[in-house]
């Protein structure tokens, strides 16, 4: 069966200019991966070279920790499964030595699942983040964390690293969460995590959610009011696509109306402190990082750093 062809707003441009070379030069110098090239992120071009793709702002790149290979196999996911190294224990450093070198203000942490682990990884990103804020204090950290299992004693190892903000995707509705997801992730698990950071922290919660996977709207509508029951403050919602033949199909393409109908619903009806939603926003995208970066350093009122974020998401 062929593939539908992708309409025209799913149409980007290559990733190219000098900011962007500059910082997959430094990514390569220090055996760094991001997962911005390990999940061939549609917004790769615009985060590397800036708010506008034209290398004017400081640019954002998502770091992925511990490997380029994963313990799970997500059916939508391109990062690869099995056969996982050793920690490398100079990581820390490397990290938060690029970070010093592109200039970033603001920096993203994921990583692959590591189940294999004692910890699942969870005291190499509390390392991470301290390598960083060591640095550098005034960077704000952002990390997309795992599930780690649902351990509580894992996320609480993140929230005493104090990262500025965590996130957990949720990824899907209840009823999708396989075959989307891995069979060892589920929905309670992941309400479980972000629900954990709320009650424990004041740090902010974000997760992110696909559309085109099959669901119905009444379950997206379900799926946010989850999560805003959860306490969660940000919420960014994207098209999926199918990375590979072997991925799951794309069940349908979300027109941008529709994506624009859910921001509402999350911010005017659920009351989200801000919700990035688009057919190639992705869990880390530049606006929502301007909006939380607009509120944390600038200090400004949540209605101003929606103006913010906006603005710089519609000049791209």
């Amino acid at each position: 069966m062929s593939r539908a062809r992708k309409p025209d707003w799913l149409r980007t441009r290559p990733p190219s200019g000098e900011r962007f070379t500059e910082i997959k030069r430094t990514l390569r110098e220090r055996d760094l991966h991001t997962v911005c090239e390990e999940a061939n992120c549609p917004n790769m071009g615009e985060c590397w070279s800036g708010g506008d793709g034209a290398g004017s702002g400081p640019g954002t790149a998502t770091f992925m920790l511990m490997g380029e290979r994963c313990s799970r196999g997500c059916n939508f996911c391109d990062v690869e499964t099995g056969g996982m190294g050793p920690l490398d224990p100079d990581e820390p450093a490397n990290v938060a030595e690029a970070v010093a070198e592109i200039g970033l203000d603001y920096v993203v942490l994921t990583s692959v699942d590591r189940d294999d682990l004692d910890d699942q990884g969870a005291s190499h990103f509390a390392r991470t983040i301290a390598a960083i804020k060591q640095r550098d204090p005034e960077i704000l950290v952002e990390v997309l964390i795992p599930d780690f299992q649902g351990d509580p004693d894992c996320v609480r190892k993140i929230i005493d690293a104090e990262p500025d903000v965590i996130a957990h995707n949720i990824e899907t509705v209840e009823r999708l969460q396989w075959p989307v997801r891995d069979r060892r992730a589920n929905y309670e698990q992941s309400l479980s995590v972000l629900e954990q950071v709320e009650r424990e922290s004041d740090i902010y919660t974000k997760t992110s959610i696909m559309l085109g996977l099959g669901e119905y709207d009444h379950e997206v509508y379900q799926t946010l009011t989850d999560l805003r029951e959860a306490d969660v403050d940000v919420v960014t919602l994207g098209q999926y696509l199918q990375p590979s033949r072997s991925h799951l199909e794309v069940g349908s393409y979300v027109h941008p109306d529709k994506f624009e109908t859910w921001r509402a619903v999350a911010e005017d009806d659920l009351d989200f402190l801000y919700c990035a939603s688009g057919p190639m926003v992705r869990s880390s995208y530049k606006a929502g990082e301007l909006f939380v970066d607009a509120v944390i350093r600038e200090g400004r009122s949540v209605e101003e750093a929606r103006t913010t974020a906006r603005a710089a998401s519609r000049s791209v």
